[in-house]
């Protein structure tokens, strides 16, 4: 009973993993990569060749994608973090962005019924 219950535990933990590793990639927008234009610009190989889509090619294809995914991701999440400390931290400044926008300065006085131009 006692190792049904270890594996029971063991096997949530390994969902509970890979549902993040997806959610992860998914809540960040990566841009969609064709076969063709990958196989065309980077593999430089011929319309032609690229139609027959190899099972290699494939394989290939499948590889560059996780490579993609294996740098894009934390980049994006660099970029995301470094937008949020921006915005948060360095530009949260009450004093040089008040919360409320002020009225326009200009070198005119204010009108008041004291004032009198000369």
């Amino acid at each position: 009973m006692r190792a049904v219950r270890r594996g029971i535990w063991l096997g949530l933990a390994i969902a509970m993993i890979a549902a993040r590793a997806d959610a992860q990639a998914a809540a960040y927008p990566l841009a969609e990569i064709n076969f063709d234009m990958w196989c065309q610009e980077t593999q430089h190989l011929p319309p032609a060749r690229c139609d027959k889509r190899l099972p290699q090619d494939d394989a290939d294809f499948e590889s560059f994608l996780k490579k993609y995914e294996k740098y894009e991701i934390p980049y994006l999440q660099r970029r995301d973090d470094s937008i949020e400390l921006n915005k948060v931290i360095l530009h949260a400044d009450p004093i040089d962005h008040p919360t409320e926008p002020s009225a326009p300065q200009t070198d005119q006085p204010a009108n008041d019924s004291t004032y009198q131009p000369h």
